[in-house]
């Protein structure tokens, strides 16, 4: 397959793999993952799916030289892929274990669910956007990745047959906590959503069912999420 002059080389790795490291790519995938350990970035588990995912994939083709830098990029239907640093933030405070069950709100361009999946156990993602949700499940076939789903649908109308997760991530600013989220999250879950935050602007903010207090919620970094789309399911023009 051919790729843009200048772009880096794609390096859609398995777990426990690595790009040859007198090569090009794996300069740059070095000096990628030491921006984010620099800008704070800790988690190994983390660090280590960002490695192993290769965000160019899901970066659309004009913008594939951009990938390993830390900028949003724009992607259909007008939604962006949000910057490296921003989703490995995110993936800390969501604390991902080996066993965890993950409910994604916002599929994208199917990048943060291929670092889901090589975190946890499983993933179901839910996608408003159709092309974007064909789209995802294509990228993550194409890395052999079996453990997530992507379901096109309406952020909150979830099948009760979808069951309970342990963890809860939604790409956009929630008001609240809607009825569908909190009676998805499994007993000493974690939900990351975005929360509007009023004159200190939006925020990330993780809400963790704790023993004896209940539901706990923490603001995190700003960000820049969206409004949750509420509508009913439709395809972009």
């Amino acid at each position: 397959m051919s790729r843009k002059p200048g772009a880096p080389e794609q390096i859609a790795l398995p777990l426990g793999s690595a790009p040859h490291p007198s090569s090009a790519a794996a300069q740059a995938l070095m000096a990628f993952l030491l921006r984010l350990r620099a800008r704070g970035v800790a988690d190994v588990s983390v660090l280590r799916a960002l490695e192993t995912v290769p965000r160019e994939l899901f970066a659309p083709h004009r913008f594939a030289d951009l990938a390993l830098r830390d900028i949003a990029l724009p992607i259909p239907c007008g939604q962006i892929m949000p910057e490296p640093l921003f989703v490995a933030r995110a993936m800390e405070a969501l604390a991902v274990a080996p066993d965890s069950r993950v409910l994604e709100i916002g599929a994208g361009s199917g990048y943060s669910t291929a670092i889901l999946a090589r975190l946890a156990r499983e993933v179901v993602s839910v996608e408003y956007f159709e092309p974007l949700a064909i789209e995802s499940a294509g990228r993550l076939a194409q890395l052999g990745i079996a453990n997530a789903r992507v379901l096109h649908g309406e952020a909150l109308a979830l099948a009760v047959d979808l069951g309970l997760f342990d963890r809860i991530i939604v790409h956009a600013i929630v008001d609240g906590l809607p009825a569908p989220l909190a009676n998805a999250l499994a007993e000493g879950g974690v939900i990351v959503l975005g929360r509007a935050g009023g004159g200190a602007g939006a925020h990330l903010a993780r809400i963790a069912d704790t023993p004896g207090e209940g539901l706990v919620e923490t603001a995190l970094q700003r960000c820049r999420l969206g409004a949750l789309i509420g509508a009913a399911p439709r395809k972009a023009a």
